[in-house]
């Protein structure tokens, strides 16, 4: 029903464009705040920093669950823009893909993996596209990177994705705290240990996308 709810939604007409503004500023409100702060903060908050009022809201979304799941587009379609202007801008594939690290790091991807597990339907067919644009973004860096020898080869995207996870979040009970000086510290290193040659075998195979899509 949710699916069909925001298929609908999606198939209105064109928005006039002080409304198109209106949503533009609520979905990067809600993304901002949502990603510094979790899932479940007032919506108060997030039409304050959008310049709207509540009821403003809910004439673009029928409830929260819709909200967050443009927010999930939002993070992934800019990060998915990310991956693809660093290979077409770079000339140097691994610092290609050193840019893009960084900079899906300031997009705060880590806040993604919370919002898809906030009852969302990881199945929804925009969701989908996004998600499959910004994996091919992703592969085309790291696959430019072991070609010309600079990436190690035992490593997949879902292993690169788990990392900028795991790095990006904030620490418990540090919410709202700004950690980023941390967080471009900790991913240096951890890009330092992907250049060839690498200095140990890993355990294991490399992980897809996939397979992190479809643990139990």
């Amino acid at each position: 029903m949710a699916a069909d709810t925001m298929t609908a939604k999606s198939a209105q007409p064109r928005l006039r464009a002080d409304a198109l503004r209106n949503r533009e500023r609520i979905v990067a409100a809600a993304r901002e705040v949502i990603v510094e702060c979790g899932a479940h903060i007032p919506l108060d908050e997030i039409a304050r920093r959008a310049g709207v009022g509540n009821a403003t809201i809910y004439r673009h979304f029928t409830d929260r669950r819709e909200l967050i799941h443009h927010v999930a587009l939002s993070v992934m379609s800019r990060v998915a823009d990310q991956a693809e202007s660093a290979l077409a801008e770079e000339t140097d594939t691994f610092s290609a893909l050193r840019r893009f690290v960084h900079a899906a790091a300031d997009e705060h991807i880590g806040a993604l993996c919370l919002l898809l597990s906030d009852g969302l339907d990881k199945e929804h067919p925009d969701l989908i596209t996004t998600r499959d644009r910004l994996a091919d973004g992703v592969e085309a860096l790291m696959g430019a990177a072991k070609a010309d020898g600079k990436l190690r080869t035992d490593i997949g995207v879902g292993d690169l994705m788990v990392a900028l996870n795991q790095l990006t979040r904030p620490l418990p009970g540090s919410a709202c705290v700004d950690f980023e000086p941390f967080v471009h510290r900790h991913l240096q290193l951890f890009l330092d240990g992907l250049q060839t040659p690498a200095r140990s075998e890993l355990p294991g195979k490399s992980v897809t996308l996939e397979d992190l899509q479809h643990r139990p």
